[in-house]
């Protein structure tokens, strides 16, 4: 079964906010990358988005808090509004497959569901309500952030 976790967007200061999250909650990172790290000749990086945060994650409890930083390219996020999304680890490539096919009915998809240049199977989309979605399979963590 798929996990569902929050997973907040920041206009640069994710890593500022994540300390601050970590030192109340406590625990350890389990994944940072910034975009210079899946920076490549099909994916460039803007030189003053290379240290933002791409993906940055914290356990609490037996959910994951994740967020990344929104690059200069993407505009500024309203930061009383349309900040979150829900984000879905499934255990395999089908049910990826399933649950993005499912929930984006009559949505708008932001990016479809394939290979990304960090490794895993990833797509992200708006759904017919205006909840938005991201779908990770990532096969190293088998369903898990």
């Amino acid at each position: 079964m798929a996990l569902i976790n929050p997973h907040i967007n920041f206009n640069g200061n994710a890593e500022e906010a994540f300390l601050f999250y970590k030192s109340v909650f406590g625990g350890e990172f389990t994944k940072i990358m910034r975009f210079k790290d899946i920076a490549s000749p099909e994916y460039p990086v803007a030189e003053n988005d290379a240290n933002k945060i791409m993906h940055i994650a914290l356990p609490i409890g037996k959910n994951i808090l994740m967020a990344n930083d929104i690059p200069a390219s993407m505009g500024r996020v309203n930061e009383n509004e349309n900040r979150s999304k829900i984000s879905i680890s499934a255990e395999s490539r089908e049910e990826a497959d399933k649950l993005f096919s499912g929930l984006s009915v009559d949505g708008n998809i932001e990016v479809p569901i394939s290979d990304s240049p960090w490794g895993s199977y990833f797509g992200m989309f708006r759904d017919k309500y205006g909840i938005e979605w991201m779908v990770d399979f990532d096969p190293k963590y088998n369903g898990k952030v």
